[in-house]
């Protein structure tokens, strides 16, 4: 026996999760030809088909675009701290793509390595994450590529599967995902069936060898000729976490501002200037050196030393991209 919920019954579910005090999060049309993850505030906001994935990714909701780590002034010689704000309301992410809670659990491990970032634990603790599994896939999903598959369960607490004539099936995964669904699903015989996955585009382990031995490869400037710098990359990405750490004055104006907060921003290996010394040197000089750390952090670095390849194949670097390159183009090339 499966569990059953339709789509009138879950966004009723949403809406009470709402009256709760509950931050909630999923898919929204936020333009005409545009769906991204956004904090909800009515449940018919929520979008649970029509797309591929979302323009964005799920990790803005753990680690946030900017945060606030401390607040300080500074009266004479006496510096006062103020503390960041209180903790997160419980939150809910609702019909994430698996390929996104996938990123969770790589996420982590980064964030708990040396040292532990209170901010995103209390973020992870708080959440519940419903995922929706995949009912079609497009020419940028890779996926299969890294491990995983449409009805990926890594980082779920509870995934919808598409059952047709608008009901889902409910599958929870932990006791997260089974209170929160608990007394609102209906029994059934039938059950949900996720898509195919995309047809693999490279196979990880070759690749990780070709990496070792082929650091001042020339194809490397071949490859990535055309890539712009920009970030855009980095920003959709479920995986990429380079932030940057930085004091901004009550006033951007001054630059002796006696009072401000010490702020913590996203970042991207990407950016001419993440690598640029005081001197004027940078050791990433030119954009093919960037693309080559990006891909080498993502496919040889991290999983060397987290045992996890910093990629979920979810596409976005591609869908976002204004030249079109994204990761999978260029794995495909060095293939």
């Amino acid at each position: 026996m499966s569990e059953m919920i339709t789509t009138q019954a879950l966004r009723t579910l949403v809406g009470e999760w709402l009256d709760k005090g509950r931050r909630v999060a999923g898919p929204s049309q936020v333009k005409p030809d545009l769906v991204s993850y956004t904090a909800l505030a009515t449940p018919d906001q929520l979008v649970l088909d029509g797309f591929i994935h979302p323009s964005n990714s799920i990790k803005e909701f753990f680690f946030p675009r900017h945060e606030r780590l401390y607040g300080y002034r500074i009266e004479g010689r006496k510096v006062e701290l103020s503390d960041p704000p209180a903790p997160d309301a419980e939150q809910v992410i609702i019909a994430a793509r698996p390929c996104d809670a996938a990123a969770l659990p790589i996420l982590d491990k980064l964030f708990n390595w040396d040292s532990r970032d209170e901010f995103y634990n209390r973020r992870r603790a708080a959440t519940t994450i419903v995922t929706l599994a995949c009912s079609a896939h497009d020419s940028a999903c890779f996926c299969t590529s890294v491990g995983l598959a449409p009805d990926a369960t890594n980082g779920s607490d509870a995934m919808l599967v598409p059952a047709g004539e608008g009901r889902y099936e409910v599958r929870a995964l932990t006791d997260k995902g089974r209170a929160l669904f608990e007394g609102k699903t209906e029994p059934s015989t039938d059950n949900g069936h996720a898509c195919d996955g995309p047809p693999a585009r490279f196979d990880a382990n070759n690749l990780r060898d070709f990496l070792r031995g082929n650091f001042e490869s020339p194809v490397w400037a071949e490859l990535t000729l055309r890539c712009l710098g920009c970030g855009t990359c980095a920003y959709v990405c479920p995986t990429c976490h380079c932030f940057d750490i930085d004091d901004q004055g009550a006033c951007a104006a001054s630059a002796t501002a006696s009072a401000g907060a010490r702020m913590k921003n996203w970042d991207s290996c990407q950016f001419r200037m993440f690598t640029q010394h005081a001197s004027g040197h940078n050791p990433r000089a030119n954009q093919a050196q960037r693309q080559r750390q990006r891909i080498m952090h993502k496919f040889f670095v991290y999983p060397e030393r987290f045992g996890a390849i910093l990629c979920t194949g979810c596409g976005n670097c591609t869908r976002a991209c204004p030249v079109s390159l994204g990761v999978a183009g260029v794995l495909e090339g060095l293939k």
